[in-house]
């Protein structure tokens, strides 16, 4: 007589087995995402001296350039003394450097076939591509909290308020350009190309967020430049951040619409909205077969 196994429809890994229930699937959705930011938050740790040269060059343009030009521009220019007017500016500094890398990452991770492992995982590309950008957005914001940590050298207070908004703005701004990054990353083959490309736009952006010096102070068309520079919508979050909590610190307009000042909750809407279409384009992007 002969035996016949018998199976229980519905057996997950057998033929004719259901998909995952929604609920399970987002819990493994997410287990993805935690991994992937956990992974970025141990190499941070992990490079303790990489970071902190990270942040020795915000600091000397804060401490130092920041010291010397304070003697030669008067307060009257700028509505604050000069360090208070570039804090904002080395906060975004700070953010821009580690969310680039992962872009970079991303690259190098294709090149050297780790990339094609992760994609086994039991995650959807959208989940990997979105644990990239939280994990670079994490590693930013951390980066950035310790030059937070300066705002009393430079005349700010430590209100909870404002600390907390400041780290808002990090949060937001460490988003935009991570997912920038990506949607950069996920069109190229070479790193290489990568560093050229940034080499052409990350300085000039930097200097047209107003982080140095006012953007009223520019020509007509610098100002059209810095309208759509994402850089500058960070860093005038940022300082109106400061100016809500602390009107004795308010300092020059930074970016206008139409020769008018946006909100800041506009400001910072745009920014999100920004990141939010570069991640959807780079997650379009990475769908197709690598």
């Amino acid at each position: 007589m002969t035996t016949h196994a018998t199976t229980t429809p519905g057996t997950p890994g057998l033929p004719g087995a259901p998909e995952p229930a929604p609920r399970a699937r987002l819990r493994e959705e997410l287990r993805a995402v935690f991994a992937l930011v956990h992974r970025d938050l141990l190499r941070l740790s992990s490079h303790p001296t990489h970071t902190a040269l990270m942040l020795i060059q915000p600091v000397l343009y804060l401490f130092i350039l920041g010291g010397g030009l304070a003697a030669l521009i008067p307060n009257s220019a700028l509505g604050v003394g000069y360090q208070t007017y570039l804090f904002p500016g080395m906060l975004m500094m700070t953010v821009q450097t580690p969310a680039i890398m992962v872009g970079i990452r991303l690259i190098t991770d294709r090149q050297t076939g780790y990339l094609r492992e992760l994609l086994m995982a039991p995650a959807g590309r959208a989940t990997l591509l979105l644990g990239s950008c939280v994990g670079g957005t994490a590693v930013a914001a951390v980066q950035g909290t310790v030059i937070l940590a300066l705002a009393g050298a430079v005349g700010l207070p430590y209100d909870p308020l404002l600390l907390a908004m400041l780290l808002g703005g990090m949060i937001l701004a460490s988003f935009t350009i991570t997912a920038l990054a990506l949607a950069l990353a996920v069109s190229l083959s070479r790193a290489e190309l990568f560093h050229m490309l940034l080499g052409l736009v990350m300085m000039p952006l930097l200097f047209l967020s107003g982080g140095f010096f006012p953007l009223d102070a520019l020509p007509g068309w610098a100002r059209a430049l810095a309208a759509v520079n994402p850089l500058a919508y960070g860093v005038d979050v940022l300082r109106r951040s400061i100016t809500v909590r602390v009107p004795d610190q308010a300092t020059a307009a930074g970016i206008e619409w139409f020769g008018r000042q946006p909100p800041l909750l506009l400001e910072a809407a745009a920014l999100l909205t920004a990141g939010a279409l570069a991640l959807l384009w780079a997650t379009h992007r990475f769908r197709r077969p690598q």
